[in-house]
């Protein structure tokens, strides 16, 4: 099955670089099992990247107040609510979907998302939470695990 792993985040802003290190972290582990990606894309900017494949799992930051920084979580797609954005080009993964679906594009049927609850996304050149960072194994694993492979060797 063509498999896509996505970090998405921005390496600059403290916590919102999870999905991204765990990107880079998974490369050589998930090396002939699935295509590992990153980006700092958004919205409908990523939908080009997900086309052709079968399964994609996103990976990314979040911060809900839910959970302690660091909680490693999976959202269901069917769960996100819209953006209400000032214009159309403002739009995040609900109408990503949509958009797809819509058009009849070639898009992961399977398709789930891992996050990492997180407490400082936005400072520029800020260092990540340590919870955070050390839940980057743990996101890891929960991938592995989503595509039948081990865990990291301890």
């Amino acid at each position: 099955m063509k498999t896509l792993v996505l970090g998405l985040g921005n390496d600059i802003l403290a916590d919102d670089a999870v999905g991204i290190l765990a990107a880079r972290a998974l490369k050589e582990r998930l090396g002939g099992v699935a295509d590992v990606q990153e980006t700092s894309w958004h919205g409908v900017a990523l939908l080009e990247l997900f086309i052709g494949y079968e399964r994609a799992i996103l990976l990314d930051a979040v911060m809900t107040g839910k959970h302690a920084p660091g909680t490693v979580i999976e959202i269901n797609p069917d769960d996100l609510a819209p953006i209400q954005g000032a214009s159309p080009h403002f739009t995040g993964l609900p109408e990503m979907i949509a958009m797809a679906k819509e058009l009849e594009l070639e898009f992961p049927e399977n398709f789930r998302i891992f996050a990492v609850e997180v407490a400082d996304p936005h400072t520029i050149g800020g260092e990540m939470t340590p919870a955070v960072r050390d839940a980057i194994p743990a996101l890891c694993d929960r991938v592995c695990a989503a595509l039948g492979e081990p865990p990291a060797k301890s």
